[in-house]
């Protein structure tokens, strides 16, 4: 393998320039740039500048906000009608907490917005009234960092979880906030379904530390990155993840088994983006997601169930398509939004015959609220140094094509 060109991965860097996505909305460059110097707003940090080693690897910002909710000092409580869910609809981390939040009847308790993008000052509302967050009377996401910390140089990312009260960032941690939406929140739920059960935490978290470089980044750590040596990296693992997990779901009807867990919501979100827009950016394809048999009869299998499917954006722009241009019409030009995704991809009910409990997804508990409670772990990804985050420092215990909790999660409803 050759060594990295450091030199040419430098100018990359600096030929990288931002588009504007707002126009549709009515939304200007001009008004964009009017409304951020008006809030103190900065630039958005482009992660193929800022997030890029000298290898030409792409190593993810770490989480700014990261205060644990719980009872101890310094640490948020779980509180109704406080906090508000920013996402985006093509964001797959963000699409995992307003799903977790549904599953769990949590809609009255967390609010939630999807923003739109503002071009070089990144998430916004250009799609609202005024093109203002209708709860906070923000016009850009990173209002909120500033408000939390002043002086914030780094990416406003969803999801984030909003103190709407004080106007505050107060967790942007996609490696635990579902944790603590299906823990500290637990006291509110309108189920008793449980999405991570106390007694297996351990072996959940430490799937999802593993999913995040291969799976969750890896489409990311292909699409930013600035060399071969990184894009032949995250390529490898990812695809060699996917081999792994459709040996696991050849007998597990979900990752842990008979029922759904946190960690569904993780995989699945990332396997619906790539198979429907993610791989447009990252070239040659091994392999579709279609083309895995118990990956893609799981995919639809969660497709089915209507809080998976409510988050599941199958948009696409209808391109005029200029005949005359022949061969050299994109994909997304000519076909994209013509494509019959709802009718493609409706399962036909094959993988019900691997469960124990095939009318059953979710595993419901009667373990009480302040029963339920535990520290969430601390998510090695989260760690400030550089080094400490490259994807290569993933590990786990058990081969991920082996489920550790095979026949353990029973339902007690």
């Amino acid at each position: 393998m050759s060594e990295t060109n450091t030199c040419s991965i430098q100018a990359r860097k600096e030929d990288i320039s931002f588009g504007f996505p707002g126009a549709r909305f009515g939304f200007t460059e001009e008004l964009a740039d009017k409304l951020a110097a008006e809030r103190g707003v900065r630039l958005r940090p482009n992660e193929t500048i800022s997030e890029i080693d000298e290898r030409g690897v792409f190593v993810r910002q770490a989480n700014s906000f990261i205060t644990p909710f719980g009872e101890k000092e310094g640490e948020f409580k779980a509180e109704a009608n406080r906090y508000k869910v920013y996402w985006a609809h093509g964001c797959h981390w963000s699409n995992r907490p307003v799903i977790v939040r549904d599953i769990l009847g949590l809609e009255d308790v967390i609010d939630d917005i999807a923003t739109t993008g503002t071009g070089k000052y990144g998430h916004g509302f250009v799609d609202q009234k005024d093109f203002k967050d209708p709860s906070t009377g923000a016009y850009f996401l990173s209002e909120f960092y500033e408000n939390a910390k002043p002086g914030f140089e780094g990416r406003a990312t969803t999801p984030t979880l909003v103190d709407v009260i004080e106007k505050k960032a107060v967790n942007n941690d996609y490696h635990r906030l579902t944790n603590y939406i299906e823990v500290q929140f637990r006291k509110f739920q309108k189920t008793d379904i449980d999405l991570y059960p106390k007694e297996y935490r351990k072996e959940i978290d430490e799937f999802n530390d593993w999913l995040f470089p291969t799976v969750n980044n890896g489409h990311y750590r292909m699409h930013f990155c600035l060399s071969w040596v990184a894009y032949d990296e995250a390529y490898n693992d990812f695809f060699a993840a996917l081999d792994k997990l459709d040996e696991r779901l050849a007998t597990n009807r979900f990752i842990f088994g008979d029922y759904i867990t946190d960690s569904d919501v993780r995989l699945y979100v990332t396997l619906v983006r790539w198979e429907t827009s993610y791989y447009h950016n990252v070239g040659p394809m091994k392999k579709r997601i279609t083309e895995y048999p118990n990956i893609w009869g799981y995919v639809k299998d969660l497709f089915s169930i209507p809080e998976f499917r409510k988050y599941t954006f199958f948009e696409f722009p209808k391109k005029e398509f200029k005949g005359h241009r022949g061969w050299n019409g994109s994909f997304a030009e000519r076909i994209a939004s013509q494509v019959p995704y709802e009718e493609l991809w409706k399962t036909d009910g094959e993988r019900k015959k691997i469960s124990s409990d095939p009318e059953n997804v979710y595993l419901h508990t009667d373990i009480s609220p302040e029963d339920y409670q535990s520290e969430i772990s601390f998510s090695k990804w989260n760690l400030p140094g550089w080094d400490d985050r490259q994807p290569r420092n993933v590990s786990i215990s058990v081969d991920p094509s082996i489920n550790p909790l095979k026949g353990k999660l029973k339902n007690k409803r």
